[in-house]
């Protein structure tokens, strides 16, 4: 006898859904948005006055937060590919580990970066976003031979985030 195949409820995403933690729907949504291109519904998750640091840009606050996703989903589009695990939430902090593959625009070398996320909310939106990833590793990856002989040192890393901070201030003017 062939067993019959049991098909699920049609409110079974709708349950399984309504059973994640608000904040946990929030986080899945940012790289979901991130994922498919869409900057706007990454700035849904975002409270107006939002503070995001990361290696590469140092600290950016409100708009400019935005206007960096903008910029490097510009930049890396189509060829970014985003993945996303391991979200966590207690209390009003979350937090997940993921990756973005893309072609870094100023060399045109393919970049894996796993970075680390922490998140801190207010209401239903993070209020501040801290990623971590190994500087030293990326700028191998999108330098090449000179981010592995220079990628340690705190001047290039220096320069990194000055290159960087340049680029969004460019990217507002446009």
């Amino acid at each position: 006898m062939v067993a019959k195949k049991q098909r699920l409820p049609e409110d079974y995403l709708f349950i399984l859904m309504n059973k994640m933690n608000k904040y946990e729907a929030t986080i899945e949504k940012l790289y979901m948005s991130f994922r498919e291109f869409d900057p706007d519904g990454m700035a849904s998750c975002y409270h107006a006055d939002v503070e995001f640091e990361d290696p590469a840009f140092g600290l950016l606050q409100g708009q400019d937060v935005m206007h960096m996703w903008r910029m490097l989903i510009s930049r890396a589009k189509p060829d970014l590919v985003i993945a996303f695990n391991n979200i966590e939430v207690t209390d009003n902090r979350g937090k997940a580990d993921w990756e973005a593959i893309y072609p870094f625009s100023m060399t045109k070398r393919m970049v894996h970066n796993k970075i680390h996320a922490n998140f801190i909310f207010e209401g239903n939106k993070i209020i501040k976003h801290v990623d971590t990833f190994n500087l030293y590793r990326w700028s191998s990856m999108a330098f090449g031979w000179k981010g592995r002989l220079l990628g340690w040192t705190p001047f290039f890393k220096k320069k990194i985030r000055e290159t960087a901070k340049t680029s969004l201030e460019r990217w507002k003017e446009k």
